[in-house]
């Protein structure tokens, strides 16, 4: 079997010191050029790869792939064959692309069919989301909004170190990186004494995130366990669950957010597989209450994925603003889905589940501006001298995430987002 995470493996391919592609990665995402339509493509440093090529050259001979499998504008056709395949279908890429196999870098008009300069490209949302579940997940994040709203004693409500806590976001509002977005509107209420006014959020946040895409799950009526939620998981990208905070103060109770969430989550357009990832599982938390029976699970389920976070203000430099990591979560992905399961509940090829806004226990490690600027008490300045309580219009966000071991980095590349004035 070919060891695609061997540290050992290099490409043909020139790949950049530092980048997030190389041959250990080949993650999956949707493109397309100024003069085809989106198909399914894989990255090796600066270029992407063309797997509808691929195909049509006659490399994917015995997979259990056709043709418009990778002419669409979704990965979910690959993912509806099923873990095997897609672990096959990575496989067989790093294969072609390893440095001592000459079956496709020999040919060198194949090559220019198949390979494709990543400036020349843009990149499309990569999954077609049928249900999104937004988690609760990091002790952090929980602990420190627990302290900013209600008793700093007791911080964290009573269920929350007994189930993953999560609710049913919308999907159709989850985009693609570079896409902008407008500041949103709706009701809030500035003065506890005064009836509500309507008009632009004044407190725009990004919320740091992890997301997991799932293959099909089973029959409604069934649930997954956290022994098989491996089994279930096609891979991961990095999300910026954006939030209007003064929004959802008012509208939360009692049944949580709504406008204050639905108007946009910006995704990282490739998905990085759980095949990828393997080599940076890590040891979780202890979990104190001893959780019950269906969340227990053996092995480790935490991944390290060192993330941060910047601010570039519109005609000025980027300022790092957060740095975290996703081992913080306390809650892991094969909880969440045993969790999302337990009830019968049915998952579907495409569903994304994120974890919840990431935080450590460090202030530069919070991942959002609630928790930075400490509810607006501590502004974090800018390298243009300017400061920020919020996200101010003409603002990009911009979100990475990579993992190193063994002298190997796996990256997700980076969601980019600008916000625009409400109209």
């Amino acid at each position: 079997m070919i060891k695609a995470n061997d540290p050992s493996l290099k490409s043909w391919i020139e790949v950049e010191e530092n980048s997030d592609f190389p041959i250990q990665n080949l993650p999956f995402g949707i493109f397309k050029t100024d003069q085809e339509k989106a198909r399914v493509g894989s990255r090796i440093g600066n270029k992407i790869i063309d797997l509808s090529a691929l195909y049509v050259l006659g490399y994917f001979k015995n997979l259990p792939f056709e043709q418009s499998d990778f002419q669409t504008d979704a990965l979910n056709p690959i993912m509806k064959k099923g873990k095997e395949a897609t672990t096959d279908l990575r496989n067989r890429l790093s294969k072609l692309f390893d440095v001592n196999n000459d079956d496709l870098s020999n040919n060198n008009h194949h090559v220019e069919q198949v390979l494709i300069d990543e400036s020349k490209v843009e990149m499309l949302m990569p999954v077609q989301v049928g249900d999104y579940t937004d988690f609760y997940s990091s002790r952090g994040h929980a602990t420190n909004v627990g302290t900013l709203f209600r008793d700093p004693d007791n911080a964290l409500l009573p269920n929350w170190l007994w189930i993953p806590v999560g609710y049913h976001g919308r999907a159709s509002s989850i985009i693609p990186s570079h896409q902008d977005i407008k500041r949103p509107k709706g009701q809030t209420k500035p003065n506890d004494d005064q009836d509500p006014v309507f008009g632009p959020s004044k407190l725009v946040d990004f919320e740091l995130e992890m997301a997991f895409v799932t293959f099909d799950g089973k029959p409604l009526g069934e649930n997954i366990s956290t022994a098989e939620a491996s089994d279930y998981i096609f891979g991961m990208c990095i999300m910026n669950d954006w939030s209007a905070r003064d929004i959802q103060k008012w509208e939360y109770v009692p049944l949580g957010p709504f406008l204050a969430k639905s108007f946009a989550s910006s995704i990282s357009p490739w998905i990085v597989t759980m095949d990828a990832l393997e080599p940076f599982k890590t040891e979780g938390p202890k979990q104190d209450p001893k959780v019950l029976p269906y969340l227990e699970y053996e092995g480790n389920h935490h991944y390290d994925i060192n993330l941060e976070v910047g601010i570039k203000p519109e005609n000025s430099e980027e300022t790092t603003v957060c740095n975290s990591n996703y081992k913080y979560m306390y809650w892991n992905m094969a909880q969440q889905l045993a969790h999302h399961t337990i009830n019968g509940c049915n998952v579907r090829c495409g569903d994304m589940m994120a974890s919840g806004t990431i935080s450590g226990d460090e202030r530069e490690s919070f991942g959002s501006m609630l928790e930075l600027s400490w509810r607006g008490t501590k502004p974090l300045p800018m390298k243009d001298g300017s400061e920020r309580k919020f996200i101010q219009d003409n603002d990009t966000v911009i979100m990475r995430g990579h993992c190193n071991a063994n002298g190997v980095r796996i990256g997700f590349g980076e969601v980019s987002t600008k916000v625009l004035p409400a109209d």
